[in-house]
């Protein structure tokens, strides 16, 4: 049995497999990551578009990136990738999905654990009073969107110099304390706090495999197994051959 059969094997028999995917799981849906070039902070600075304050102090300036995100957002279906860690969940093999990722296309999916360390793209909330509105239900033809407050009205996701949310970190770093197996797909878990996660699930002895076709910054003595393809093409092989060697 080769390292690629052994690595399947040991994910296949885990007790408590867990994934964590960043912007390059969904490139393959038609989303840039950010930080790409073409991507949304190479036409709009993210400190000055992309932080809390600036967003307290100029809403209807943050909202003209925020409208090209939700643009983005909207657009954007769920590629082999969701599918098939939605399809690990379903065999119990995958117990959690922990994302970096606002698109919400892990649930769209089928995956039904998703902890969403940097929120979501399916409401909108109320920077003054906090109350929620199905995005659905919000139109964007004039910005910023106005509460029923008079408040200006935010996705939900976390601006840079905002806390990651209490719930999502808790169950994030629960998963990763829990977890025997840990794949870290699309993203190169180098920036605070998620680069605690793959930190915690090795050091409780975690196997690590890292799905990415190009060279992260993780380090090597983090990683057990790495697959230098995109998720898109990785992930639906490793489904089939679970399947035809009959784990499930």
């Amino acid at each position: 049995m080769n390292d690629y059969r052994r690595m399947i094997d040991r994910l296949a028999r885990s007790n408590h497999a867990i994934a964590l995917t960043g912007a390059g799981i969904s490139v393959e849906s038609g989303i840039p990551d950010f930080r790409s070039l073409g991507g949304l902070w190479s036409r709009y600075h993210p400190i000055e578009y992309g932080h809390i304050d600036s967003f307290r102090s100029n809403p209807a300036k943050v909202w003209k990136m925020l409208l090209e995100m939700d643009a983005l957002l909207s657009r954007a279906d769920p590629n082999p990738a969701h599918f098939a860690l939605a399809k690990l969940e379903a065999l119990g093999i995958i117990r959690a999905v922990i994302t970096q990722n606002v698109d919400s296309l892990h649930q769209r999916a089928g995956s039904k654990r998703v902890i969403e360390f940097h929120g979501h793209n399916r409401s909108l909330r109320c920077e003054s009073c906090n109350l929620r509105y199905p995005r659905e239900k919000i139109s964007l033809s004039v910005t910023p969107p106005a509460c029923r407050c008079g408040g200006p009205l935010r996705p939900e996701i976390v601006f840079f110099g905002e806390q990651i949310p209490t719930i999502a970190f808790t169950e994030a770093m629960s998963a990763a304390d829990s977890c025997d197996f840990l794949m870290v797909i699309g993203t190169s878990a180098a920036v605070a706090p998620a680069s605690q996660i793959p930190l915690v699930a090795k050091n409780r002895g975690a196997f690590v495999l890292e799905i990415n076709p190009t060279p992260s910054e993780l380090r090597k003595e983090m990683v057990d197994f790495r697959i230098a393809q995109s998720a898109g093409t990785a992930l639906p092989e490793i489904v089939t051959l679970i399947g035809v060697n009959n784990y499930e």
